[in-house]
């Protein structure tokens, strides 16, 4: 992997509060990388950190093999002219049409007036949203605003783009449309994407490799596949079930039982089917009958995980024998009565 962003031991502090502590961190050139937590977890300090918007108090942040620790205010200029960046808020000038908000960046850049006309026409059917081009912010959906946000970050061809909670505060629907776009930002312009996020869909849909943040630590970094089959920390099994809901509780739990009268496990699911070879033997080897009460199976990334709630009917040593042979396969957790 060709690195383009790295953190190295980066702690940052204001006053008394530690906001990020000897954080380590690597983003590949061309991947969507993502950076979850719950708030306060030090999420947008680490992205002001990448673009030099705040200094580190310790440590080094590299953006392609630059030392931003070691820079004046003139060169940092010039390293961020290669980095947008999206916004919750989208921060639109009210002022301004959709064209004039995309050209301010290439105005402020020195672009003559039509290269800047060129280029924002490019951009806004890059992002679809050409018919827009007089309107003015106020005019706009939550969706349309955004898709400005994203053509004005793109204005001057920058490497990086940076997305702080960009589909936070839109519907579902909306937010689906927002990350399509964004995954052709960095499939076919090339641009290397930094994800900030504290809903784990988002990075279901779009990134290769996520980071779990909590209290201004990484606590857990894999490709996307990986932290959501195998979660190994508390916040990120959190995350994961908020999205992968594989284990009843409460209500669910409740409803189970009432309806259930067996010993219920709760099974995780691989790729690699053996959980389906044990259970196929499960009646003839062990004299024990299963069913599937509660879960799923999730696909990403071309590969299957996910996990069942089985309720397991039999007598207890048989029971006993089945659960031990799918432990030797997969992860298992019997639901206590």
């Amino acid at each position: 992997m060709n690195a383009l962003i790295e953190f190295q031991g980066v702690t940052k502090r204001f006053g008394d509060v530690t906001a990020l502590a000897d954080v380590d961190l690597t983003i590949g050139a061309g991947e969507v990388f993502g950076i979850i937590g719950y708030s306060g977890a030090g999420k947008s300090t680490l992205v002001r950190l990448i673009n030099a918007l705040e200094p580190v108090t310790s440590g080094r942040v590299l953006v392609d093999g630059v030392d931003l620790t070691a820079l004046r205010e003139r060169e940092l200029r010039e390293v961020r002219a290669g980095i947008g960046m999206i916004f919750q808020q989208f921060n639109l000038f009210r002022s301004r049409t959709v064209f004039g908000n995309v050209a301010y960046p290439l105005k402020i850049a020195g672009w003559d007036k039509a290269r800047r006309k060129a280029r924002v026409a490019e951009l806004l059917k890059f992002v679809g949203i050409t018919d827009k081009a007089w309107h003015y912010p106020d005019q706009l959906s939550g969706g349309q605003k955004q898709r400005v946000g994203i053509a004005r970050a793109l204005a001057t061809n920058p490497k990086i783009l940076l997305a702080d909670e960009s589909t936070s505060a839109l519907d579902p629907e909306t937010t689906g449309e927002v990350l399509r776009l964004l995954k052709r930002v960095n499939t076919e312009l090339g641009v290397t994407i930094v994800v900030i996020t504290h809903e784990m869909e988002v990075m279901r849909e779009i990134a290769d490799r996520v980071a779990v943040l909590d209290s201004g630590r990484v606590i857990e970094q894999g490709s996307v596949f990986e932290v959501f089959s195998s979660p190994k920390t508390r916040t990120a099994q959190r995350f994961v079930g908020s999205v992968v809901r594989d284990t009843p509780d409460g209500a669910d739990l409740d409803r189970i039982r009432a309806r259930h009268g067996g010993r219920l496990v709760s099974a995780k699911v691989h790729d690699d089917g053996r959980l389906g070879a044990v259970l196929s033997d499960a009646v003839g080897k062990h004299n024990v009958r299963f069913e599937i009460v509660y879960g799923g199976i999730t696909a990403l990334s071309g590969r299957s995980f996910g996990g069942l709630t089985l309720e397991l009917i039999g007598a207890d040593a048989d029971v006993d024998a089945l659960i031990a042979d799918l432990r030797a396969t997969t992860e298992i957790e019997e639901i206590a009565a």
